[in-house]
């Protein structure tokens, strides 16, 4: 700890600051030169996907004793049945490409299908109804220097796996830990077990053993994060993606499930963990000046910035949407969230703001098709009314969790970014955010800068820290066919952990496909004002599928008709993904579950609603509407192999 803490006190000198951003400049320099140069110009499109889990304590089941010879065999079934399974290997950074699948490479939807094997190649902060975010306008307009752009991590403040800022104290002693994928799912006989009806499905710490799998650490130490490793964006590169989706994240959920815990695909937790979520969100310890919250991980980068963003806001950072308002002394109310994170990888840079301006006009069509997160957690809400609630909360409250714990500066670092201009820009908006604990690379590795990775360290760790909705990744490892270490992405950030694999297929076919079509198409999308673009994007987050949206069709019309805007949404999403060469039955198979919600109405933050509705109209009051909302929810995902099912 004291190593933390030093590292911490060292990053947010002031000499550090200054030697830091004399490097961010030199390597940004260079980057733009690169990029004029047609160095990061490639030879395909590539896709990745980043998912976030929470943990929760997993729901009692002891096997009864006649039946313990079956134990692994019944435990192995169930998790073939678990069909919301979670993965890890997103685009952390790398970019290798994994082998193409024998026999054509058939990928399957389903959780247990027999899919492609994922054996790598060798060779603006959002406020209650009505009120504008502050300092959106004025931060975005003129007296900003546009906008900058920060790398791999969803709307939370991960790492990259394999970066060294990634590491941190142990959560479990080293001679508990145990080989994570050989390993059986069979307990110990003794594994002692709680009584059924005193499971709650609350939120649980995670042990490190879980982490020698698929899954990654995050922010929270209930947090985890599973990533695909990228592939070319065509036919087999996205079925490799949708096996990658499915095997990784069930890997990572039969690990936990070794250590009585459950890996959940949802979009905000809601059952607190024993000590309630404010103690557990607050909970922390000041040492030599460094702030340390009890329940992050305790990685140098997360307790730096933590640092940082609490200094900026004076040592407490407030939280407010409709039925609470409160104030914390860290930011790991962030870790309330977990998100999905479709990238494309662009091969033509010159062409990149098209795709990028494009991007910026399908936040808020897109977000309303995904919001899952219109309730924080039960104690949070006190003697809040629940039909008031209902009525008024937002549908994704993610989007104010994140914006909010770290938009504490005077240009707020979590928001919607301006349109591009030049490609070039990229690299300006990263030099021209405010700084947040900046490291250098010393402090971290004593061996010679040698790869692409090392010569822009600082400028890598700048954009770690460029939290637009929307952001820029300059570099990776190649894919084999598409592109070498150098190349240019669009990594896509709002959109909310769903409640299935085959959610989340859907969503990253849908985005990386509708971004795809629009240009390809030569479609007026982003003619839409930037400022309706952004509008719609927040009305999204506020009120979900019923949000007033604004966008301009294929005839150059403005409208702001929901039947219009979503029948443009699927047939460009479906023209870029045939584009791309993906067949037309698969590309129904993908898009099918989330044009099945559209044409029903629902989302599942539609869906959590009605349940504590029905709740209420039953005589629970909220806490207990919202725990009961939760656990049905866990139990469909078990259930059932899509969203579209359970409606």
């Amino acid at each position: 700890m004291d190593d933390i803490v030093d590292l911490v006190t060292r990053s947010l000198a002031d000499e550090t600051a200054a030697a830091f951003t004399e490097r961010v400049d030199e390597q940004a320099m260079q980057l733009r030169r690169a990029i004029e140069a047609g160095e990061f110009d490639n030879e395909a499109f590539s896709v990745g996907l980043e998912i976030e889990l929470y943990a929760i304590n997993a729901e009692p089941d002891p096997p009864e004793p006649d039946d313990a010879e079956d134990s692994e065999e019944t435990a192995e079934a169930g998790l073939n049945d678990d069909l919301s399974e979670s993965g890890e290997a997103a685009w952390s950074g790398s970019l290798d490409a994994p082998a193409e699948p024998e026999g054509g490479g058939d990928a399957s939807l389903e959780p247990n299908g027999d899919g492609a094997p994922l054996a790598p190649d060798e060779g603006d902060s959002l406020e209650p109804a009505g009120n504008e975010p502050p300092d959106q306008n004025a931060a975005e307009t003129a007296d900003e220097p546009e906008d900058s752009f920060g790398p791999g991590e969803g709307p939370s403040l991960d790492i990259d796996p394999d970066s060294p800022l990634a590491e941190d104290e142990p959560e479990t002693p080293e001679e508990e830990a145990e080989p994570a994928v050989e390993s059986s799912v069979e307990e110990d006989d003794d594994e002692p077990y709680m009584d059924p009806e005193d499971w709650e499905g609350r939120l649980t710490r995670l042990p490190d053993v879980v982490f020698e799998g698929e899954a990654n650490k995050e922010l929270g130490v209930h947090n985890a994060e599973v990533n695909t490793e990228p592939n070319s964006f065509d036919q087999t590169g996205m079925e490799v993606q949708t096996t990658a989706v499915e095997m990784q994240t069930k890997q990572a959920r039969q690990q936990a499930s070794k250590h009585n815990c459950e890996l959940v695909l949802d979009a905000m937790w809601t059952v607190p963990p024993e000590e309630g979520s404010e103690a557990y969100l607050s909970a922390h310890e000041t040492r030599d000046g460094v702030v340390l919250a009890d329940n992050m991980r305790q990685a140098p980068r997360y307790v730096a910035l933590d640092n940082e963003a609490l200094d900026h806001a004076g040592g407490s950072i407030d939280f407010d949407v409709p039925g609470y308002s409160g104030s914390f002394p860290t930011i790991l109310f962030e870790s309330l969230a977990t998100s999905i994170q479709p990238h494309l990888q662009v091969p033509d840079t010159g062409a990149f703001p098209e795709y990028y301006n494009a991007a910026i006009r399908t936040l808020g069509p897109l977000l309303a098709l995904s919001v899952n997160s219109p309730f924080l957690p039960a104690d949070m809400y006190g003697d809040t009314d629940g039909e008031w609630l209902c009525a008024n909360t937002h549908h994704e409250l993610r989007i104010a969790a994140f914006e909010q714990s770290v938009n504490t500066n005077e240009n707020p670092k979590v928001r919607v970014p301006r349109d591009l201009d030049d490609t070039t820009d990229v690299v300006g908006r990263v030099v021209d955010d405010d700084l947040f604990a900046p490291f250098l690379r010393e402090f971290l590795h004593d061996d010679d800068r040698a790869a692409f990775e090392d010569e822009f360290w600082e400028f890598d760790h700048k954009r770690g820290t460029y939290w637009r909705w929307l952001r820029c990744v300059a570099g990776g490892t190649p894919v084999e066919g598409a592109s070498t270490e150098k190349s240019l992405r669009i990594e896509y950030r709002p959109l909310p952990t769903q409640p299935h694999a085959k959610d989340m297929i859907g969503l990253q076919a849908l985005t990386v496909g509708l971004i795809r079509g629009l240009v390809a198409a030569d479609h007026p999308a982003a003619e839409l004002p930037w400022q309706e673009a952004k509008r719609s994007f927040y009305n999204a987050a506020q009120d979900g599928f019923e949000a007033d949206l604004s966008w301009v069709t294929a005839e150059g019309e403005r409208t702001a008709d929901r039947a219009a805007i979503y029948d443009e949404v699927f047939e460009y999403a479906r023209l870029g993904l045939a584009e791309q060469g993906v067949p037309e039955a698969r590309i129904d198979e993908y898009l099918g579950p989330i044009e099945a919600r559209y044409d029903a109405g629902t989302t599942p933050s539609d869906w959590k609603i009605a349940r504590v509705r029905e709740s209420l109209d039953d005589g629970d009051d909220l806490s207990a509407a919202i725990t009961s909302m939760q656990r049905d929810y866990i139990n469909a995902t078990r259930e059932h192999h899509a969203f579209e099912e359970w409606l």
